[in-house]
């Protein structure tokens, strides 16, 4: 018996972000990451309680809406690259984004993640 899979759209809030309980922590995380500096889906998840779960942090991005004021342009892969998105283009506004706030990408497209990434003991 082959049941058709169903996908619903994420529920969400007046500020556009998810109601996923867990969700709301990534959000509180990444709102502190100042501009002209990035972090890792890795790191976030750390910092929001939920080590070794860095997808779900990416999960949690691709729910905002443009509404949301969410910062998730600031938040990269270990490599310190911006994960390309099969769908969507928004890698490359992210990237216009990080350039738009001093961030710089190598020839190899990284950011040094020493230079740019965010310490949150230091902030």
């Amino acid at each position: 018996m082959n049941q058709a899979r169903t996908h619903t759209e994420p529920r969400l809030d007046a500020r556009g972000t998810s109601r996923n309980p867990g969700y709301a922590h990534i959000y509180a995380v990444v709102q502190k990451i100042p501009a002209g500096k990035v972090a890792t889906y890795g790191q976030i998840a750390a910092l929001a309680g939920m080590p070794r779960q860095a997808r779900q942090v990416g999960y949690a991005l691709h729910t905002l809406n443009d509404e949301s004021g969410v910062p998730w342009q600031r938040v990269i892969n270990a490599k310190g690259e911006v994960s390309p998105r099969t769908w969507s283009e928004n890698h490359l506004l992210q990237r216009i984004l990080l350039e738009d706030e001093g961030i710089e990408f190598d020839d190899h497209g990284r950011v040094d993640l020493t230079r740019f990434g965010w310490a949150p003991d230091s902030a």
